[in-house]
């Protein structure tokens, strides 16, 4: 519940994420990609591993235990595995900002932060990765 009222009786409403301390934190989310500059790396895909946070109503849930209520983190999941499986970017960045703002629209959050990782990108290092954390365009319609 939000204002005394519950999310699903209020459609079109937007939550207010910023006043929410609370997160969801979806970890290690591993998709395969067409990723990279290098002809081999636009032949095969190749593993990315997600990281996604992003602030969610969880007091509410908790006390119903309504997913109604709730963010679905399992569309959110699904959403970006499906997103990242079918893109075909050059760079990592390209690919964490795409994600984002597909990620903000779709699902109708305000902020996210997301790490996409590439592992074994440099022979000696565990993976690379890039950080982001975007908010969605101030005054969007739902």
């Amino acid at each position: 519940m939000i204002s005394g009222v519950p999310l699903d009786k209020r459609p079109g409403a937007m939550l207010d994420y910023f006043s929410m301390t609370d997160k969801i934190f979806l970890q290690g989310l591993k998709v395969s990609c067409i990723l990279g500059t290098l002809p081999r790396e636009r032949k095969k895909k190749q593993p990315v591993v997600l990281d996604l946070a992003f602030p969610a109503p969880v007091r509410d849930p908790a006390r119903t235990d309504d997913l109604r209520q709730a963010l679905d983190y399992q569309k959110i999941a699904a959403g970006a595995a499906e997103f990242v499986s079918q893109s075909r970017f050059f760079l990592l960045e390209t690919l964490a900002e795409r994600l984002a703002e597909m990620l903000l629209r779709k699902f109708k959050l305000k902020l996210i932060t997301l790490c996409v990782a590439k592992p074994n990108a440099l022979h000696n290092a565990e993976s690379v990765s890039v950080r982001i954390t975007r908010k969605a365009p101030a005054g969007r319609k739902r």
